[in-house]
């Protein structure tokens, strides 16, 4: 269902605000994300000429701007059906939090842009935050009679709790992940009524009729905004098991899960080849440590090696055990602490 796109490399990012599966569904579904939110962008773009992500450029823009918490940004290369121009640029961005200098950011990735291009750029918002009052839509200042600014559309993801008749009866993939961003923001701290909403967000994705690469990718982005401790996935995986045993399909088992028994063996196995050459004990500490370290900066969209630190002194014992909750984690804040608790504990024991 994605779109027909020139160009889709997903360059690992390496600031830990992209906590979220955002980032992988504004690049999977691009041109679904404009229909959906930006009717009037999508009825000038001329999507038969595909589109282009422009990753290393936002970078080299984004590299030294301080940007808070954001659940992703794309910078994507867009042809007009006007005429007029030959291609113009869209800067999408998704925030995760109420930040006061939100709107002048906006406003320097803009003029940043536009200076790199020398196109017009338009800059778009999702806000992805809790706080239904804040509503950011432009940055200006005037000194001296010289004016400068920007204004640019916003989407507020709280807006659509009122739309839930509209969102479930939508077939565009975005409606899918709007309502699995909603329900993880609405059950914060209640796994039970998050595994019932969770069940049934991935049981519409079958009834919809999606293909298989599709109940996959959203699938995705589901299992990892709702999180749930580890008794409940083992619960859910055996309903979804039971879904496709009824329905004779094979849709979610074929995705590479993010299951930490699997990542535990695998680490073990890894440590056991390593324990050849330096050792059993050290050895299958240290495949532990870099799988579960692989895991979590997949799970947060982050460089393995700003989490491998983590970890240091901890035992295989700790490690598996941190293994199990880390599925739990709202943020690498968690593991951080819980790691440190276990230091904490090993100090302890040694005394």
């Amino acid at each position: 269902m994605s779109g027909d796109k020139k160009e889709c490399s997903a360059t690992e990012t390496e600031s830990a605000d992209y906590d979220s599966p955002w980032k992988k569904a504004l690049e999977v579904y691009f041109k679904e994300c404009i229909q959906f939110f930006f009717p009037e962008m999508d009825s000038d773009i001329d999507w038969d000429r595909g589109y282009e992500f422009l990753d290393k450029e936002l970078h080299q823009v984004a590299k030294d701007a301080a940007l808070g918490r954001r659940y992703g940004d794309k910078l994507v290369r867009v042809y007009r059906k006007n005429g007029q121009e030959e291609w113009a640029l869209v800067h999408v961005e998704v925030q995760g939090q109420k930040k006061d200098n939100f709107t002048k950011r906006m406003y320097t990735y803009n003029y940043r842009i536009f200076d790199l291009f020398d196109r017009k750029v338009a800059s778009v918002a999702i806000l992805a935050d809790d706080n239904f009052r804040w509503r950011p839509d432009n940055f200006s200042y005037e000194l001296w009679g010289s004016k400068a600014g920007l204004w640019f559309p916003t989407v507020k993801l709280l807006d659509y709790k009122d739309k839930w008749e509209e969102l479930e009866a939508s077939r565009n993939p975005f409606a899918s992940v709007v309502m699995a961003h909603l329900k993880a923001l609405e059950t914060v701290g209640d796994n039970e009524r998050r595994y019932r909403w969770k069940l049934f967000l991935i049981k519409r994705l079958y009834k919809l009729g999606y293909d298989k690469k599709d109940v996959n990718l959203l699938f995705q982005f589901i299992d990892w905004v709702m999180s749930l401790p580890k008794e409940l996935e083992e619960g859910l995986w055996v309903e979804i098991q039971k879904l496709e045993e009824d329905g004779k399909m094979e849709y979610v088992t074929s995705v590479e899960r993010i299951g930490i028994r699997k990542g535990i063996q695998q680490g073990m196995q890894q440590g056991m080849q390593q324990g050849m050459q330096q050792g059993m004990q050290q050895g299958m500490q240290q495949g532990t440590m870099h799988l579960l370290s692989r895991l979590i900066a997949r799970r947060f969209q982050v460089s393995s090696n700003s989490v491998h630190p983590m970890f240091a002194g901890l035992t295989t014992e700790q490690l598996e055990e941190l293994g199990e909750r880390f599925l739990e984690a709202e943020s690498l804040d968690d593991i951080r602490g819980w790691a440190e608790e276990k230091r904490l504990e090993k100090s302890e024991m040694v005394v």
